[in-house]
């Protein structure tokens, strides 16, 4: 007898990734593509579409019949992806025009200060959840409609679509040039900051303030819902596509994170921390967004609090690629490890400026506290600090906006299998840290979206009860020792940051 199972697409930053999972929440196969990083000047950072659709099409075929031949009918097909990375693309013929801008990319960064004189102080907030930053897709969309004036002509005239990374895999899932589906979920759309947060429709004012024909845009849909069926991909015809999420509202669907004041924080090529605030959104007035968490079909949706780190695993790629500090990613808990602190090293990763809270585009990194007694087990603890500090940055202005404090976090990504980090994180916080027992959850999360709209799970009560809690670290530093370094990373923030915090 054939089981059900669950076909999740989680396309990343720097790889693209199929899990089936089956009806206990449990990863029954998993298939991986890493694909190329393009850096063609400072502070840019660009991916191939074509690439990334030919590893999502090879990874679904790959994992769809592994799960054949153990057994598993795929009954619903979920996508997750990296957010704010814009893409654009011809109607016709489904060809990429010219590569995808990644959400870490700052080249939109002058365009900032023209944007904040297009909307009256503090209106894009108002409207979007979002400060005005080149990290959001928006910004990027209007860059490149600034700087290809052909590009513009055919937007306006409809013969090019626009969307983040979910938009572009739909499109291609569901028959791609001339036939496919173009669509983006509530939680990637409140990433362009062109989307009416309560409204959740496209803002004919932020449109008019970036100069973004309506006519490129996709259609606006939940997160949960049957949005086409898969055409063209072996083995997977006629599956219904019924799961659209970003990848961090997906890790936090995958986590549970269902009711308001639960939070979880994923570490992956940067760190996200989110935490629910129900029905309606909460306007920050402490350097974090208002987003979209999801919205399940005919249902109200579910918002949240963001604070994004744009440098947390990629801190530790940076380190092994250009400093040879470790050969691989692997080595640098048991290098941090060989030394009890940092030294007095603090390393300020502001490798693309520095998101929440502090909205610093041009900031730089830094490495501080340098002396002749520094070595590498120093500099690997300072980066894990590093990472670590950031969340704290955050979850402070959380507790501030929401006039409470956290009971604990919950974490994910691939830095998580790092269990000194996570000591260290639960040390800076002076709060518990809860690593679950499958870290899979950005899939996890778009595999449930999309099992829900076809009846695999009836419900989040049901999905809540599949997960297990793995590790759970507890606070031992004491509180003098936390002050001190948290006084010093404060200190070398400060340093770094280039204008005052934006809450406009």
């Amino acid at each position: 007898m054939q089981r059900l199972g669950v076909l999740a697409l989680d396309q990343g930053t720097t790889s693209t990734r199929a899990l089936v999972i089956d009806e206990l929440g449990g990863v029954v196969t998993a298939v991986r593509r890493e694909h190329t990083q393009y850096f063609p000047r400072p502070g840019w950072v660009e991916h191939d579409p074509a690439e990334i659709w030919t590893h999502a099409r090879e990874v679904l075929v790959e994992a769809a019949a592994e799960a054949s031949a153990s057994g598993y009918r795929i009954a619903a097909l979920g996508v997750t992806n990296q957010r704010e990375t814009t893409v654009v693309w011809d109607r016709r013929t489904g060809e990429p025009i010219g590569p995808a801008i990644v959400w870490q990319d700052v080249r939109a960064g002058t365009d900032v200060d023209e944007m904040r004189q297009a909307m009256a102080p503090g209106r894009l907030r108002e409207v979007t959840g979002l400060p005005p930053d080149p990290y959001f897709s928006g910004f990027k969309l209007r860059w490149l409609l600034r700087h290809d004036l052909e590009l513009r002509l055919r937007a306006e005239a409809g013969e090019v679509c626009f969307g983040t990374v979910d938009s572009w895999l739909v499109w291609n899932l569901t028959g791609g040039g001339g036939a496919g589906v173009h669509v983006t979920d509530v939680t990637n759309a409140s990433r362009t900051a062109l989307m009416d947060l309560r409204e959740l429709r496209w803002s004919a004012e932020a449109l008019e303030a970036f100069g973004v024909p309506e006519a490129m845009l996709p259609r606006i849909v939940p997160s949960s819902g049957v949005v086409g069926r898969v055409r063209g991909v072996p083995g997977l015809h006629g599956v219904p596509l019924a799961g659209v999420l970003g990848d961090q509202q997906a890790a936090a669907f995958g986590q549970a994170v269902f009711e308001p004041g639960q939070s979880k924080c994923t570490y992956g090529t940067g760190s996200f921390l989110l935490v629910n605030t129900g029905e309606s959104p909460v306007r920050s007035s402490s350097g974090l967004i208002g987003t979209v968490a999801y919205q399940l079909e005919d249902a109200p949706a579910r918002y949240a609090l963001e604070g994004a780190v744009s440098v947390a695993g990629s801190l530790i790629q940076w380190m092994r690629d250009t400093l040879g500090i470790i050969a691989n990613a692997d080595e640098v808990e048991a290098l941090a490890a060989s030394v009890p602190d940092s030294g007095g090293a603090v390393i300020v990763p502001a490798f693309q400026g520095l998101l929440a809270p502090h909205w610093s585009p041009d900031a730089t990194g830094a490495i501080m506290g340098l002396t002749r007694f520094t070595g590498r087990g120093h500099l690997a603890r300072a980066a894990l600090e590093a990472v670590a500090f950031q969340t704290c940055d955050i979850v402070a202005a959380m507790e501030a906006d929401l006039g409470t404090e956290l009971a604990e976090l919950r974490v994910d990504g691939g830095m998580a299998h790092n269990r000194l980090l996570l000591q260290i994180q639960a040390d800076l916080l002076g709060l518990p840290v809860v690593r679950p027992r499958e870290l899979e959850t950005t899939a996890l999360g778009a595999g449930y979206a999309a099992g829900l709209a076809v009846r695999v799970w009836e419900s989040t009560e049901e999905i809540s009860a599949l997960g297990e809690v793995g590790e759970r670290s507890v606070p031992t530093l004491d509180p003098s020792s936390r002050q001190r370094m948290a006084a010093a990373w404060a200190s070398a923030v400060a340093r770094v940051v280039d204008r005052p915090l934006v809450t406009a």
